[in-house]
């Protein structure tokens, strides 16, 4: 469904309805959320299912589909600023983090999406080595609130 880290049309209309779900709250673990944030052409809001990981304190977001995914695109020219939705609206700042700081990251998000397991090529509970390995192909931002900006 995502050949080339581009979805086909089913993956779009099931990520269609994955975003409405996740962001109304209906049915879904409070980690699965809405990403909404400015599209880099067009300036409109666009949103992405998505699954937050929380790790040592800190809530993430992971690009399962690697560097090319359009959120990510998006999050860095809208230079961080998103909005967050599950249930309610909640304006954040997503800042990347670096590359070093990435593999506990990666490997708890594996064991918590399994949907991003056919994306990642390290198999679940893996060294961390190994996801330091794929660390660089795979951005990871950390969520702080607004105002933290």
């Amino acid at each position: 469904m995502y050949r080339g880290g581009r979805p086909n049309w089913l993956a779009r209309a099931m990520n269609r309805i994955s975003a409405w779900q996740f962001s109304a709250g209906f049915l879904a673990p409070g980690n699965w959320i809405t990403l909404e944030v400015a599209g880099r052409r067009t300036g409109r809001t666009v949103s992405f299912p998505v699954v937050a990981v929380d790790h040592d304190g800190r809530r993430y977001l992971v690009s399962m589909l690697g560097e090319q995914a359009n959120w990510v695109r998006n999050v860095r020219a809208a230079a961080g600023r998103a909005v967050l939705r599950h249930g309610r609206r909640r304006p954040v700042l997503l800042v990347e983090e670096p590359v070093e700081r990435r593999a506990p990251i990666l490997r708890h998000y594996l064991e918590k999406a399994p949907g991003a397991r056919p994306h990642l090529p390290v198999p679940r509970g893996a060294p961390l080595a190994e996801f330091a390995q794929i660390a660089a192909a795979y951005p990871v931002f950390r969520v702080l609130p607004r105002s933290a900006s």
